[in-house]
């Protein structure tokens, strides 16, 4: 019996330095800043994004009466894609009607859970970002605000996998028929994650590349890794985000990535495993998934300005009383008439006038009729 017990230790041990020796090359080969190669292609579409991006804080002073009516739209857009690109069915009215009852707590399935969560994630990233400190533990915390209304998740909310969770496909009738991609294990996974936490912070802080590069890399890790049980695509997604808005790409509030990578699902998903087929390798090359993702940023930017053109400038020779009109709707969305006049403590009738032609300059939107009527900023 002693025998046997040594034997079997010895195997263990044999088992376990296979394992280690195995972890320490995929550690020492996670990522090789040698096969990070930016093509001809790929640069022009940085620069033009980076272009944008100096360009942003003008253009939003010009417009700014219409942008926060342009983020609440982004937002719900951004929602409602990144949900149903794993599978959710709620479009974006639905998302819509969520979020305006959102501090009800009681939603009618999972799918509106994963709304409202995901919805969290997104103001709190938007209100904080300047102050999220790029760790394990704050990733930690964004997944369990992600997940936090959906009651089935609790169990693994904020913390790494304990179990495997490789990407696999399945038939119509939900059979799985094959694995598409094997992602790191549940023992690897720790290890993974805060080297490469620890890779982006330091190429961020030390401009070792341009950040929408590092930002790039660090995506097709994350999804490679595949570090939480669940939500793996949603919080790369509000990840990207995070880190756009943490390296003064601010317009990203304003147009919805989640969108274009919803609109392009099937390419999105091809360039990632393309490169992910030999993520763990010296051989692994970012060619394909470099493409995808700086042209849907491209894509990303372009709308923005589509929508930035079709907006009137603020006009110089508004008068005091329609700039101030205009200022309200900085506090609240809808305003009548009568609550404009209280508010500014004019007349009606003067408050009307203005209002008139702040609609016939698109400054506002009327709805309703007669004295039910209320207006709004324009929803672009």
């Amino acid at each position: 019996m002693k025998q046997l017990a040594v034997s079997c230790s010895i195997l263990e041990y044999l088992i376990l330095f296979k394992s280690i020796s195995y972890y320490l090359g995929v550690l020492c080969h996670m990522i090789s800043e040698e096969n990070i190669v930016i093509s001809h292609q790929d640069l022009v579409k940085i620069s033009e994004i980076d272009q944008f991006k100096g360009e942003w804080e003008l253009l939003s002073q010009e417009r700014k009466y219409h942008i926060d009516a342009l983020k609440r739209v982004t937002t719900i857009e951004s929602i409602g894609s990144s949900n149903r690109i794993e599978g959710n069915i709620l479009s974006d009215k639905d998302v819509e009607r969520v979020l305006l009852h959102i501090n009800a707590q009681s939603f009618a399935s999972r799918d509106e859970e994963e709304v409202a969560g995901y919805a969290e994630l997104m103001q709190l990233i938007f209100d904080e970002y300047q102050v999220i400190p790029f760790t394990e533990n704050y990733i930690k915390y964004l997944h369990k605000v992600m997940l936090k209304h959906v009651e089935k998740d609790g169990y693994h909310c904020g913390e790494y996998k304990r179990f495997p969770n490789s990407v696999a496909a399945f038939d119509a009738d939900g059979k799985e028929i094959g694995i598409v991609f094997q992602a790191a294990s549940v023992f690897e996974t720790p290890s993974l994650m805060e080297e490469l936490v620890v890779w982006v912070r330091k190429t961020l802080e030390e401009h070792a590349m341009h950040p929408l590069v590092t930002i790039a890399v660090f995506i097709v890790h994350f999804l490679a890794i595949h570090p939480f049980q669940d939500g793996n695509g949603r919080l790369s997604r509000a990840l990207t985000t995070l880190l756009f808005l943490q390296c003064g790409y601010r317009y990203v509030m304003y147009s919805s990535l989640e969108s274009i990578i919803e609109a392009s699902k099937a390419r999105y998903y091809q360039a990632l495993r393309k490169t992910q087929q030999n993520i763990w390798s010296p051989d692994v090359e970012y060619e394909s998934w470099f493409s995808y993702f700086f042209s849907a940023l491209l894509k990303q930017k372009l709308h923005l300005q589509e929508k930035l053109s079709s907006m009137p400038l603020l006009d110089r020779q508004l008068g005091q009383l329609a700039r101030s009109i205009l200022r309200l709707f900085d506090q609240q969305e809808q305003w009548t008439i009568v609550t404009m006049a209280e508010q500014l403590q004019v007349s009606s009738s003067a408050v009307s006038k203005s209002v008139k032609s702040l609609v016939d300059g698109g400054y506002l939107v009327k709805y309703g009729v007669t004295r039910g009527a209320w207006y709004e900023r324009p929803l672009h």
